[in-house]
C-alpha cells in the first residue's frame, strides 16, 4: 500500500481509522498484508488474528489502527474511490470534447483494470478485485447513515459528482446524472463478477470488452 501512495495524495476521512495506518511502518503493512489476505481468502475469513499472525503482530497492534475489519474495508474502498479520482483527473485532461471526457470516463470505471504500469500494480489489481466483490458490504449496513454523514463515502460520492457533471456538459436537460453513474459503477462491478463466477448472467463476446461496450452504448443513448 505505500507503494499505491507513494506518488500521490489520497485523503481517507479521520472517522475512519483511529490511527492514521500510513503515519507508520506497521500500519503500511497492515494495508498492504489486508489487501492480499481479502483478495485470497475473502472478506467473511479475514479477520484481525490471521492478519496478525501475517505481519508477525498481535491483534491489539492492529486495533490501535482500526475499531474492526468493517472500518479497515472502508478505508480500503474509501482510498481506491480516491485513487479512481486521480486517475479520472489524469486521463481526461486537456481534453475539450465532453463527449469524449466522458467516453473515458466511462471506460475507466467499467475497464477490467489489468495495468502493469509500476511496480505497485499488483497491489492495484488487487485492490480493484476487493471493491468489485467486497465493497458493497461498506455500504449495505445498519450504520451506513451514520457513517455517511461521517465522511466514509465522501471519495466515491466525489468521483459520481465529477462525472456525472460531465454528463451534464454533454446534456444540460438530463435528469439524472448521478443516478446513472453510480448505476454504472455498480452495474459494471457485478457484471465483471459474473463473467467470473455466474457467467451464464452476463455476455461476452472473443475480442471485446463486452461490460464496456455495453455501458458506454448505455450511458449515451440514455443522454440524447
Amino acid at each position: 500500500m505505500h507503494d499505491l501512495l507513494s506518488n500521490m495524495n489520497v485523503q481517507v476521512s479521520n472517522h475512519i481509522y483511529l490511527k492514521d495506518p500510513e503515519s507508520s511502518e506497521l500500519g503500511r503493512k497492515i494495508l498492504e498484508m489486508s489487501i492480499s489476505m481479502i483478495d485470497d481468502i475473502g472478506f467473511e475469513e479475514f479477520t484481525f488474528r490471521k492478519l496478525a499472525k501475517e505481519i508477525n503482530s498481535t491483534e491489539a497492534s492492529i486495533y490501535r489502527y482500526f475499531e474492526n475489519k468493517h472500518k479497515l474495508l472502508l478505508y480500503l474502498s474509501s482510498w481506491y474511490w480516491g485513487w479512481m479520482e486521480y486517475r479520472l483527473a489524469y486521463c481526461i485532461a486537456n481534453i475539450q470534447s465532453a463527449e469524449e471526457r466522458l467516453e473515458k470516463a466511462i471506460h475507466l470505471i467499467t475497464e477490467n483494470y489489468q495495468s502493469n504500469e509500476d511496480q505497485s500494480s499488483s497491489s492495484k489489481i488487487k485492490l480493484t478485485r476487493i471493491v468489485i466483490s467486497e465493497s458493497s458490504k461498506s455500504y449495505l449496513t445498519k450504520e451506513v447513515d451514520q457513517e455517511n454523514k461521517a465522511g466514509a463515502f465522501a471519495a466515491y460520492k466525489k468521483l459520481v459528482g465529477k462525472i456525472a457533471n460531465i454528463v451534464l456538459e454533454v446534456n444540460p436537460c438530463f435528469k439524472y446524472p448521478h443516478m446513472l453513474i453510480s448505476t454504472i459503477i455498480e452495474g459494471a462491478h457485478l457484471q465483471r463478477y459474473f463473467s467470473q463466477h455466474l457467467p451464464r448472467l452476463t455476455d461476452s463476446y472473443k475480442g471485446e470488452d463486452s461490460i464496456m461496450n455495453f455501458y458506454k452504448k448505455l450511458v449515451f443513448s440514455s443522454i440524447k
